[in-house]
């Protein structure tokens, strides 16, 4: 895999793998069912040659194919705006769950706060012990082009092999990124919180200020990369797979400050906004049932804490079994 990619420069290689991966993960294509319905002919038998049909029915599966490719793209889109909409909406209807975990994030994030300079400087004292490539992937992973290039391409792999699974993983991935990339763009200009290479500390801040050295909050490479890896991750059962890949998501938002753009509070909240978010959309897909598998993982909840009782015979005598 080294030799492959000598050659590319490293934002080539990261798309590269994205596009790989999610083919490979995922390429389960579904098989198409066309059925053509029988010919009604005329009293006057009428010949039809074998590649005649064969036109006929390659010309039905094509525009059959076409058109389910057309509907799933106008539904997914729907899903998206849909999921858009509430996860800006939800914090009108939290619980007092929901608060709670929003004490508890500030109070993390706080503590974190306290420490940032000297979190920072240990970071940036040992950046010479880092690998370049290690730098050089986070800061491409994290961008962007590179970042809806990896969810585009699940998106479109899961719409070209019919596989919903991977439909939906897409329009989990996007609609994502785009709230947390709207929220970080918004939150930098506001807040315009000093980046910890401008020296100025991390008690300074300079809203609307326009100034790069004044975005340090929240890290944009940081929110989507963690919220990318995050919903990737949510495919697996595997707890390997979902570590690995949430550890490649971490190399970024750790790179960020290893290079002084951000400090450890900026990376957090970001990371914690992102995780939320992911789970806030994909909640709302599952309560919509938008996929065939959020209409299973909904039964299986219903089935829940159900008893299914089961008469058992045997030599023995009879007996009665509950299933929780």
């Amino acid at each position: 895999m080294h030799l492959v990619f000598l050659g590319m420069n490293m934002k080539t290689a990261i798309t590269v793998l994205g596009i790989l991966f999610s083919i490979m993960t995922w390429a389960q294509q579904d098989s198409v069912s066309v059925n053509v319905d029988s010919l009604i002919v005329r009293q006057d038998p009428i010949i039809i040659s074998d590649f005649d049909q064969s036109v006929s029915k390659d010309s039905l599966k094509s525009k059959t194919k076409k058109e389910g490719i057309w509907s799933h793209l106008k539904y997914d889109v729907v899903a998206m705006a849909g999921g858009f909409a509430n996860a800006y909406t939800r914090p009108f209807s939290w619980e007092k769950k929901d608060y709670v975990r929003l004490g508890a994030t500030v109070a993390t994030v706080g503590i974190i706060y306290l420490a940032d300079e000297d979190i920072s400087r240990t970071f940036i004292r040992n950046r010479e012990n880092v690998p370049n490539v290690f730098k050089k992937f986070g800061w491409y992973f994290g961008s962007p082009q590179i970042n809806y290039g990896i969810t585009g391409a699940v998106y479109v792999t899961g719409l070209l092999t019919n596989n919903e699974k991977l439909r939906r993983t897409g329009v989990l991935m996007i609609t994502a990124a785009s709230v947390t990339g709207a929220v970080q763009q918004i939150s930098k200009s506001a807040t315009g919180r000093a980046r910890p290479g401008t020296g100025l500390g991390k008690h300074f801040f300079k809203p609307f200020s326009g100034d790069a050295g004044y975005r340090s909050f929240p890290s944009g490479h940081t929110v989507l990369s963690i919220t990318t890896s995050y919903a990737l991750s949510k495919q697996f059962k595997n707890p390997w797979i979902k570590g690995g890949i949430l550890a490649v998501g971490s190399i970024v938002p750790l790179s960020r400050v290893i290079d002084g753009a951000h400090w450890f509070s900026d990376i957090t909240l970001s990371a914690i906004m992102s995780v939320a978010v992911v789970e806030g959309i994909d909640k709302f897909l599952k309560r919509k049932e938008k996929y065939e598998e959020d209409k299973k993982y909904n039964m299986d909840q219903k089935l829940k804490g159900k008893i299914t009782w089961n008469v058992n015979a045997g030599p023995l005598g009879i007996g009665v079994v509950g299933q929780f």
